[in-house]
């Protein structure tokens, strides 16, 4: 694994490796390989959970972590990202985690860039977050075992979701069984281009469902104003505890990759309860998670 773009690109030996790094380091087990490293975090779009893992992970693995902050960098003078990447791989980064709006961007600068800088998808567009998917597929292996033939639902704005395109590849090399639950007008538009059961109605999704992963409503990314309100939303597919109990698995675990809208996708006494804290423990997974991205991605860098 030369950088972290997509899912699609690693194969199931690379995750199986990162998420087994991930458990050495949540046990103390494994020591840095990348001491000294120098990481650079490009975030174009707002970020707490991502931007602040990512720089956790790397204090952690004893790393240089340089904040780039593009509103006062010479990107605003005219130059260009590629050649931003490239001055800053000769002052010493190894590596950049870039978020950004535009969906494809990083694969396209990483064409451009001469020189072996590490680059890591910190969530692009509407395209993939891949970092986010191995640390719920890390969390899910904690808490059930095994995807392998479980039902996995995801509940939500699946249509603007780089969360769930990079989940539904994951999951897919797993044999998850893999259902998508939301309005008409939030699912994609080319169905058969995923192997995945759609629903409209959310108590028919999570019969019987190991795994609720819910999702925001992405107001910002949506290009109309077609789309109905956010009480229209919640009356029809808001999660709660009377839903999960009536309906779910026994068993069943609770996942966002946040921010969580309170009171529309999922109630605030659930996401208070016992069965919220899986949200919370996915933000901690994400640490170690991306300690062990890092570690993989750099760890023979200068040998």
């Amino acid at each position: 694994m030369e950088n972290l773009i997509d899912i699609e690109s690693i194969s199931k030996e690379e995750i199986i490796k990162i998420i087994d790094v991930a458990k050495d380091f949540k046990k103390n087990k494994k020591k840095s390989d990348v001491i000294n490293k120098t990481l650079a975090l490009m975030f174009y779009e707002n970020s707490t959970r991502t931007r602040c893992s990512f720089e956790i992970a790397g204090q952690k693995l004893g790393m240089n972590i340089i904040n780039f902050d593009a509103n006062h960098s010479s990107l605003l003078k005219g130059e260009s990202l590629k050649d931003t990447i490239e001055n800053l791989y000769f002052l010493g980064v190894n590596a950049v985690v870039i978020r950004h709006s535009y969906s494809g961007i990083i694969n396209n600068v990483m064409r451009l860039v001469k020189y072996p800088i590490k680059f890591i998808n910190g969530g692009d567009g509407t395209h993939a977050h891949p970092s986010q998917a191995l640390l719920d597929f890390y969390t899910m292996l904690e808490k059930i075992g095994t995807v392998e033939n479980k039902k996995i639902v995801i509940i939500g704005d699946v249509s603007h979701s780089r969360v769930a395109k990079s989940n539904i590849s994951l999951l897919s090399k797993f044999n998850a069984d893999i259902h998508l639950c939301a309005p008409t007008y939030l699912q994609f538009e080319n169905k058969s281009a995923y192997n995945v059961t759609y629903h409209n109605d959310i108590k028919e999704a999570v019969e019987g469902a190991n795994v609720v992963m819910l999702l925001r409503v992405q107001n910002e990314r949506h290009e109309d104003s077609g789309y109905p309100d956010s009480l229209e939303y919640k009356r029809l597919y808001e999660t709660d505890t009377k839903l999960l109990k009536e309906y779910a698995s026994n068993d069943v675990i609770l996942m966002h990759p946040g921010p969580a809208n309170r009171n529309i996708e999922v109630s605030s006494e659930l996401l208070d309860n016992r069965v919220g804290k899986t949200i919370l423990e996915q933000a901690q997974n994400g640490v170690y998670v991306r300690m062990s991205i890092l570690n993989t991605l750099l760890e023979r860098i200068g040998e």
